[in-house]
């Protein structure tokens, strides 16, 4: 069974930074194309960033361009989000999600309609 546990979030102020990291186990890790997606309140989740199970092709969001970077780490199997220059429109609670699909696309996990089993979810609150 996919277990998936994301840490990292918190509250900061605009243009500040975090780090989020996902730790996966349950799964082949080096098989599968990782992602990062966020809900905020009110609104429907979106995909965020994703990265292919080689680590190298990613996609980014429009809004998240220039601001976020996305990594992994195959011997510690575990994920990772860098967020810089926060804005107030980042804040949600952030998923991170395996690809169902071995050795699938970045592009195509994150536009995909299921993106894989859900960790519990880490809250990041950026403030004015």
């Amino acid at each position: 069974q996919v277990r998936l546990v994301e840490s990292g979030g918190g509250s900061v102020q605009d243009g500040g930074s975090l780090r989020l990291s996902c730790t996966a186990s349950g799964l082949n890790f080096d098989e599968h194309g990782m992602g990062w997606f966020r809900q905020a309140p009110g609104k429907e989740r979106e995909a965020v960033s994703c990265i292919s199970w080689s680590g190298g092709t990613t996609y980014y969001a429009d809004s998240v361009k220039g601001r976020f970077t996305i990594s992994r780490d195959t011997a510690k199997n575990t994920l990772y989000l860098q967020m810089n220059s926060l804005k107030s429109e980042d804040t949600a609670t952030y998923y991170c999600a395996a690809d169902p699909i071995r050795f699938g696309s970045a592009y195509d996990h994150c536009s995909g309609s299921s993106p894989g089993p859900w960790g519990q979810g880490t809250l990041v609150t950026v403030s004015q």
